[in-house]
């Protein structure tokens, strides 16, 4: 296993090289899902103009496809918000559309809205699933292993931090403990990113400015898609 994440760890260096971002992000998702045990089946999607066409296996947990579900696969919105998360992060619309499908899949056993899962996503790693701080934290919620090993052992262990899935799964479950513990949605912001005494509450500003753009900009789709 160690040798396999310096596999991943190196190819995702040496993408980044090359390819300046392009596709750097949607190449470690692909590492990623492949070493934790997803299904190599893959089918090509809408890519960014600056990256070639690529594939990735559905991101799975227990089992169970998060996008094969019709109901979900069939939602426009779910694409649509798919869609401009990968323009705006320089992400391969493939793998945006499997961790929007992550973030529902998680918000519906932790009870933390999807798009709050996502908007923190997006301000702690931009959508790196390789993401690590000089602190420790890893992966797509910036997850500290060594403070919440109770919860990456139920899914995995230590080296499961990695995989798309059990970090967001991990990193809500974090996310709605500290809202708990804050009391409140902006407290457990703070309380999340442990910046609980900033009286300015810098991080869950800018948090909820994320979630914020991705709302208005599936209220202004709404209607091309259910056209």
């Amino acid at each position: 296993m160690d040798n396999l994440k310096q596999f991943a760890v190196r190819t995702y260096a040496i993408s980044t090289a090359f390819l300046h971002n392009g596709l750097a992000v949607f190449g470690a998702v692909a590492v990623i899902a492949l070493l934790m045990g997803a299904r190599p089946a893959v089918d090509e999607g809408v890519q960014p103009e600056s990256a070639p066409a690529a594939s990735v296996g559905t991101i799975r947990h227990e089992g169970i496809s998060l996008l094969v579900s019709s109901a979900d696969n069939e939602n426009p919105e779910y694409r649509t918000l798919a869609a401009y998360l990968a323009r705006r992060y320089r992400v391969a619309q493939d793998a945006t559309e499997q961790l929007v499908g992550a973030a529902h899949q998680a918000g519906i056993r932790t009870g933390v809205d999807p798009l709050l899962i996502l908007a923190v996503i997006a301000v702690e790693s931009r959508f790196n699933p390789i993401a690590e701080s000089v602190v420790g934290a890893k992966g797509l919620m910036q997850v500290i292993p060594r403070y919440h090993q109770d919860k990456l052992d139920a899914l995995g262990g230590e080296d499961a931090v990695f995989d798309p899935m059990t970090n967001i799964m991990v990193g809500a479950r974090i996310l709605k403990d500290a809202m708990r513990r804050g009391g409140g949605l902006m407290p457990g912001l703070q309380l999340y990113n442990g910046a609980f005494d900033d009286l300015n509450q810098q991080y869950a500003q800018k948090v909820i400015a994320e979630k914020q753009r991705m709302q208005l900009m599936l209220k202004r789709a709404r209607p091309r898609t259910a056209a």
